[in-house]
C-alpha cells in the first residue's frame, strides 16, 4: 500500500517567525500584512507569529539562522519576506541569488542538537521594477505575503505529519 503525506491547510497550535526586509518599502509591508492575515484566516493564533525586521534582504539569512540557532522548537515554519528590486547597479545579482541560496543551505544542511531546521519558506521577491513589486504584493498579478503563509502552514503541517518535529 502506498504511504503519501500531506500537510494541511489548519494552523491552529503552529508557530511561525516571519523575517521581513525593510529595502523596499511598501511591497515589503504589504507583503508582510498579506501573511499575517492569512496565518490568522487559517487558524494561526496572533500570539504564535513573531516577526523581526532587517534592512535588507541580504541580511534575512542571519537572522533566521538566529531564529532557528539551538531552539528550532520555537517555530513550526519560518517566512522570509523582502523584495530586491534590479536597478542600473549589480546591486541585485549581489543581493537576490545569495540570500536564496544562504537560506536554502539554512534548511538543508542544519542541524542542531539533533533538531532539524523548521520549514524556510522563500518570500522575498525578485523584479525589474517597483510596479511588478506592487503588483505581486497584493496588487493585479498576485499577493506573495498570502502564498507564503499557505505554504508555511502546509508544510509545517506536512513536516509533522511525517514525524520531523518534536513539538
Amino acid at each position: 500500500m502506498v504511504t503519501e503525506f500531506n500537510g494541511s491547510m489548519n494552523g491552529e497550535g503552529l508557530k511561525i517567525g516571519i523575517v521581513t526586509s525593510r529595502f523596499s518599502g511598501e511591497p515589503c509591508d504589504r507583503l508582510l500584512a498579506s501573511a499575517i492575515q492569512r496565518l490568522e484566516e487559517l487558524g494561526v493564533s496572533n500570539t504564535d507569529i513573531t516577526t523581526a525586521s532587517v534592512p535588507g534582504a541580504y541580511e534575512i539569512p542571519r537572522v533566521v539562522r538566529e531564529m532557528v540557532d539551538g531552539r528550532p522548537e520555537n517555530f513550526d515554519a519560518v517566512i522570509t519576506l523582502g523584495c530586491v528590486i534590479r536597478g542600473e547597479t549589480p546591486h541585485f545579482d549581489f543581493v537576490a541569488g545569495p540570500c536564496a541560496d544562504a537560506l536554502m543551505k539554512i534548511q538543508c544542511d542544519y542541524n542542531a542538537f539533533n533538531k532539524l531546521c523548521p520549514p524556510i519558506i522563500f518570500g522575498v521577491l525578485t523584479t525589474d521594477n517597483r510596479e511588478q513589486a506592487m503588483a505581486r504584493s497584493g496588487g493585479d498579478h498576485s499577493d506573495k505575503g498570502r502564498d507564503c503563509a499557505e505554504a508555511a502552514v502546509e508544510m509545517a503541517n506536512l513536516i509533522q505529519s511525517m514525524g520531523g518535529s518534536d513539538r
